[in-house]
């Protein structure tokens, strides 16, 4: 991809050695230093080092928050993105739903975190339209392959480590290492103080948490008709209401009021206003339908579904359920293990097998069930979905896990249209109608 780049002796950058000609300088990253000698063949205008690409943009006037963690991410930089706007402020963000702009989406989805001369044309797309701010998820496997490379964060946040993407990372050990690598500088950062696995540099270092002191501390919740909860913040004593359901979306909602204080510098109790606006993101926690109770939501991790399911726990959930191919098959045993401990009934079926035969990712998941009494296996994922909406019965709840918004199932390289949302509307459709 070759980026357009103002009042340079060049026309273009690009990080793709085959791009290159006398128009075009070649910007070195980690990833790509091995082909300099190829863009050197095709005649490149000029080598540049990724740390000089700040200054060609004029990008320095940004403020750039890096927000890492298993799960959270998305709805932390989706509350913070709201928050900013609806204190009138101009915000662009980047992320697993895409590049949105100033409340407009500008491209659609793509790699949690793109490569960084992406990002970085994102960031000065949101330069160009007057953004103060940047928001953006920082996936483990970007700061490996140093995706963020070069960019200078007015605020790093970490939400949380569980287990994830062990298929790349190999151990969990190498997995935490990589995530709190991200926080070992000297730049101002935000963290989750009751999770047990960070490790950071203290300097310039703010804390939020629910069970131990932290600088902004909740004092006390509910839970009852969504959320809310009482801050402290040193001697600010301040309460707030949220839409958001569930325990795990109190930390989100910590997470993103910490930032846009700190980032701004407004007073708490204005910050604290906005944070009722906000309705969460789609394909997290989604109540699809009222009566039949149905909820979709993106998790796809043992951590991730307790979370969702323990949200739900004075209900009897029926859980519809699968496991993504070619990705870390130790959690696909844990994730079944989570789910009959919590769950009246539940549907194992196919996620995004990707690859992988379907039949052998059920049979992993189903490694972690003793009793399966109340187990269904069916591979077709539509018809999981309707055999728990046929077997559903008053106030019980059907959760369908996993994909979220996503509107595809990917199989083998192919994606086929899959949305568990509009299978769900058009499965209810159908049994009106017949009614």
């Amino acid at each position: 991809m070759k980026i357009k780049v103002p009042m340079q002796d060049f026309l273009y950058i690009t990080e793709d050695s085959k791009e290159c000609d006398k128009e075009t300088a070649f910007v070195v990253t980690t990833q790509n230093e091995k082909y300099l000698q190829n863009a050197k063949d095709n005649q490149a205008h000029s080598i540049i080092k990724i740390t000089d690409v700040a200054e060609l943009f004029g990008v320095d006037n940004i403020k750039i928050v890096g927000i890492t963690g298993t799960n959270g991410k998305t709805t932390t930089a989706s509350a913070i993105y709201s928050f900013l706007l609806d204190l009138g402020y101009k915000v662009a963000m980047q992320g697993t739903r895409g590049f949105f702009m100033n409340d407009a989406m500008e491209e659609g989805k793509t790699l949690t975190t793109p490569s960084v001369l992406n990002t970085y044309k994102h960031i000065y797309q949101a330069v160009e339209a007057g953004c103060d701010f940047f928001i953006m998820e920082v996936s483990s496997h970007a700061i490996v392959q140093k995706r963020v490379e070069g960019l200078t964060f007015a605020l790093k946040i970490l939400t949380n480590i569980t287990q994830d993407h062990l298929d790349y990372h190999k151990t969990m050990g190498e997995y935490i290492s990589v995530k709190n690598s991200f926080f070992q500088d000297n730049s101002k950062k935000l963290i989750n103080k009751d999770e047990p696995k960070a490790s950071f540099n203290i300097k310039n270092t703010y804390t939020y948490g629910i069970e131990n002191p932290a600088s902004y501390k909740l004092m006390a919740y509910s839970l009852n008709e969504a959320s809310s909860g009482i801050l402290q913040h040193f001697q600010e004593i301040v309460p707030f209401t949220s839409s958001l359901h569930g325990f795990f979306n109190l930390y989100n909602l910590l997470a993103a009021i910490g930032a846009v204080h700190l980032l701004t510098g407004k007073k708490l109790e204005e910050v604290v206003a906005v944070v009722d606006n906000f309705a969460g993101v789609s394909g997290r926690m989604e109540q699809v339908s009222v009566k039949p109770n149905v909820i979709v939501d993106f998790a796809h991790t043992p951590d991730g579904m307790q979370q969702v399911l323990n949200a739900l726990k004075e209900k009897e959930l029926l859980v519809v359920f699968g496991a993504g191919g070619d990705r870390d098959r130790s959690k696909r045993a844990l994730m079944g293990k989570v789910a009959v401990s919590l769950a009246k009934k539940i549907y194992i079926t196919s996620d995004n097998p990707r690859t992988e035969d379907p039949e052998l990712i059920i049979e992993d998941i189903l490694a972690g069930i003793e009793d399966r009494t109340n187990v269904f296996v069916e591979l077709n994922r539509k018809k999981a979905i309707q055999m728990a909406l046929e077997n559903q019965r008053n106030d019980e709840v059907v959760v369908i896990l996993g994909k979220g918004d996503e509107a595809y199932q990917i199989i083998y390289d192919k994606k086929f249209p899959f949305d568990d949302r509009e299978v769900v509307r058009e499965l209810l459709a159908l049994r009106t109608k017949q009614e």
